[in-house]
């Protein structure tokens, strides 16, 4: 098996992989996640939220962006949200895990998580929180990572692939 990789970007390295980042986001898209993004979604619209939300926020300093690499394959990303309001400068927050369907089961999601946790420990965040839709894949996987649920809100956000709107587990872990 080829050993997962991971390295932390910053805008430059975000620049430099651009067309990986891009492809990755179609790719979970496509293939059901819920990540903000609905069907049809083009591979343009995944380029443009890298350069036009996600590159800024990169260069700021309020997010933290990480891949994983399998040989020469980019397998996932993750990104953690550092800026926070005066009032909760302790925690940070987990956004868009995403590993390529084709790499899935490796893992890479893991590996990713344990990055930016030892990071968000050493800025000195003492909670980590995330939503994840409930019942994805993804649910189980922060639980076996110690994260545990706060709450269930229904009908958060419009499913991918449907006119359906699913719930979303709202999920921290100290640290």
């Amino acid at each position: 098996m080829t050993e997962i990789s991971i390295e932390k970007l910053d805008a430059r390295g975000l620049q430099a992989r651009l067309g990986d980042l891009t492809e990755i986001l179609h790719a979970t898209v496509a293939a059901g996640a819920s990540v903000n993004f609905v069907h049809p979604f083009s591979r343009q619209q995944s380029r443009t939220f890298w350069q036009e939300k996600i590159l800024p926020s990169v260069e700021a300093g309020g997010r933290l962006l990480w891949i994983a690499s399998l040989g020469e394959t980019l397998a996932g990303t993750v990104q953690l949200i550092v800026e926070m309001p005066p009032n909760q400068r302790h925690r940070c927050e987990v956004s868009k895990l995403l590993v390529h369907p084709d790499c899935r089961n490796r893992g890479v999601a893991k590996r990713l998580m344990a990055a930016l946790e030892a990071e968000a420990r050493r800025l000195g965040k003492t909670l980590v929180t995330l939503d994840t839709r409930t019942g994805d894949t993804a649910e189980p996987l922060y639980r076996a990572l110690g994260y545990e649920a706060a709450g269930v809100i229904p009908g958060f956000s419009r499913a991918p692939d449907a006119e359906q709107y699913d719930s979303t587990t709202y999920m921290y872990k100290p640290l």
